[in-house]
């Protein structure tokens, strides 16, 4: 039944090849764009955002129009006389027709009326000659290579592929005018005035952190870094949750939250958000040391918890160009509003060799998923381990001096949060019971038990801050000082 099969797909692809098809290319477009640029520069105006000489099917053309672009870019005037004294000694050019042919050209141009629309009509042929090579990679790929790749990298090489080619097709990028952009940064004012509330962007769900930050904004990274046991996963797993119940009341779109967890496995994230809702320690539901009581809170909050639109990938290793085709599917399917990683040091940057430099790979990884945040316009958490050093020093506060031996994460990011729990250090300390040194000691943990800082070391578009909230270790989770009934000290 398979060889059946087999067979019939590959009768159907040898009949589809053998089908009679021109290649689509328009020879007299191309053409007919460069005599109206030779006839008049101004011409090359209409078309120099988007065209270039690679976008040409003919080879002759491709080498005229580079030379086109070359001589007007340089402020120089391209006329039949500038043009051949550069490309008279060209032996491409000589191959292709040469003089006689770019005198036929100029013998047969038109206005610069229509040039733009050459030039779109030359791209679109472009675009449909790379979708014809794409589609036989695809087709050549598939039918091979069985060792060396899977089938999921072909559909993320294709997808990738696909993406590139529908960026490129967008005209209205590059340089814009002022008074566009200023329009824009007009009407995103205007929508921040009128919000009810002192933030912007995206919120976490943490009330006295968002007044900090101002929310999550869209195309930032942000890196949540702390050392281990400080909380990083639950803080991130606390935001993943809030943002996706949440809802603002001029808003009624759900909020999409795609988290990569490449160290701990979905159950292990599913159990966090359980216990973080239903208020039973992981650790009991993890060993199954439960009531029945406590069992009907975890099926109460677990059925609330399946309307989150979460979506977890815990596919371990990934690299920087399948996060970024995993979520353009995503965005393009269901919609996207927050990427998070857990984390970024797990990543494996897309040109990772045996003998590149960590740190390097590390810059590669940071200034990729900026520009995944600024490509899909969301924001792009990422935690981040800190460096030993830390534990070495009196004051274990995390600093950004401490992410540098981590390659560009500092520059990289729009804002850095360090989190920090003097609790966690301060446990380890304990002195002898019944000395004056242990009533100290317990009285410094009164002061500083459940209570966690989210410090704000770089921001972008304010000032750096400090943030005390209140974290239950059972139940991982962050919550407002105020509202766990505990007020800061």
């Amino acid at each position: 039944m398979v060889t059946d099969q087999g067979n019939k797909l590959t009768n159907l692809v040898s009949q589809s090849t053998n089908i009679s098809r021109e290649v689509p290319i328009n020879p007299g477009a191309e053409q007919a764009l460069l005599g109206a640029i030779i006839s008049n520069n101004l011409a090359f105006e209409k078309v120099e955002n988007f065209l270039e000489s690679e976008h040409f099917s003919s080879k002759i053309n491709a080498i005229i129009f580079k030379t086109l672009k070359k001589l007007i870019t340089n402020d120089q005037v391209a006329d039949i006389n500038t043009l051949k004294v550069f490309l008279e000694n060209d032996e491409e050019f000589e191959s292709g027709g040469g003089l006689p042919y770019l005198l036929g050209i100029i013998e047969n141009s038109i206005s610069i009326i229509n040039s733009k629309q050459y030039g779109e009509l030359i791209y679109d042929l472009f675009l449909r000659r790379k979708l014809i090579d794409l589609g036989t990679d695809l087709i050549n790929e598939s039918y091979s290579n069985f060792n060396d790749q899977d089938s999921v990298e072909i559909i993320e090489r294709t997808e990738s592929g696909l993406f590139n080619l529908a960026n490129q097709g967008d005209f209205e990028r590059g340089p814009k005018q002022f008074d566009d952009v200023l329009v824009e940064t007009l009407n995103y004012a205007e929508k921040a005035f009128k919000k009810s509330s002192d933030v912007v962007g995206l919120k976490t769900g943490l009330a006295d952190f968002d007044k900090k930050i101002g929310g999550l904004h869209k195309s930032d990274l942000i890196i949540i870094a702390g050392r281990p046991s400080m909380g990083k996963t639950a803080f991130a797993t606390n935001i993943a949750s809030n943002i996706c119940q949440f809802t603002e009341k001029s808003d009624s779109k759900k909020k999409n939250v795609l988290f990569f967890s490449l160290e701990m496995s979905s159950e292990q994230l599913a159990t966090r958000l359980i216990s973080e809702i239903s208020k039973i320690s992981s650790e009991n539901i993890r060993t199954g040391n439960l009531s029945k009581r406590d069992f009907e809170s975890i099926i109460k909050g677990s059925e609330k918890l399946k309307s989150l639109s979460l979506y977890i990938d815990d596919s371990p290793a990934l690299t920087v160009s399948s996060v970024r085709s995993r979520a353009r599917r995503l965005k393009r399917k269901q919609g996207l509003d927050l990427i998070i990683l857990d984390y970024l040091q797990l990543i494996n940057s897309d040109s990772r060799s045996t003998t590149e430099n960590r740190v390097k790979e590390i810059s590669d990884i940071t200034r990729g998923l900026k520009a995944i945040a600024k490509e899909l316009n969301i924001p792009v958490i990422a935690l981040s381990q800190l460096s030993r050093k830390v534990e070495d020093r009196d004051e274990k506060r995390p600093q950004l001096a401490d992410l540098r031996e981590s390659g560009s994460i500092e520059q990289d990011a729009d804002l850095v949060v360090f989190l920090y729990r003097e609790e966690y250090y301060l446990a380890r300390t304990e002195p002898a019971e019944g000395t004056e040194k242990h009533m100290m000691w317990t009285s410094k943990m009164e002061k500083v038990h459940n209570i966690a800082e989210a410090i704000v070391a770089k921001h972008r578009h304010g000032p750096i801050s400090r943030v005390k909230l209140h974290f239950n270790a059972s139940t991982t989770k962050f919550s407002d000082l105020a509202n766990s009934g505990l007020t800061e000290q």
